[in-house]
């Protein structure tokens, strides 16, 4: 089993997309393990987006994703890092393949409704960061139904 972050940025919130989104990922078989909405702080998403800093886009996106609620999840199953990122799909929601959810949902590269975490170091850090208090630990019965 891995373990991934995911988070409906502050356009997903906005529009009413958080009942959908989280829909998708529990349908694909996903367990939420961690699940909490705040309004970042300006220290908690330049953090967050650190490994951007440099880039020109970096001022903008920390504007965007400070500007209102977001939703913090996190998301545990087989290749749950994958998986996720499958749901997701590209960046540019404009070229995003139907069936994804920026794909259904995004139309902008910025304003794009979902992160999801890129690898395993990233997902460890990203989790740490938006759960520092630990994720719930429970057991789903219908597991026996998802995996063999």
């Amino acid at each position: 089993m891995q373990t991934t972050f995911v988070m409906i940025k502050p356009d997903g919130v906005q529009r009413g997309l958080v009942a959908d989104i989280i829909g998708r990922f529990e349908t694909k078989g996903l367990r939420l393990v961690g699940l909490r909405q705040l309004t970042p702080s300006m220290k908690l998403a330049e953090t967050h987006y650190e490994i951007h800093k440099e880039r020109p886009f970096y001022e903008g996106l920390i504007e965007f994703i400070t500007s209102g609620p977001v939703v913090a999840m996190a998301w545990t199953g087989v290749q749950a890092i994958s998986v996720a990122r499958n749901l997701i799909g590209p960046t540019d929601g404009r070229t995003a393949a139907p069936g994804t959810i920026r794909g259904d949902l995004a139309m902008d590269i910025g304003h794009n409704v979902i992160h999801g975490s890129d690898g395993e170091d990233t997902a460890s850090f990203e989790l740490g960061l938006w759960f520092p208090e630990g994720l719930v630990d429970w057991t789903r019965d219908a597991e026996t139904h998802i995996y063999e």
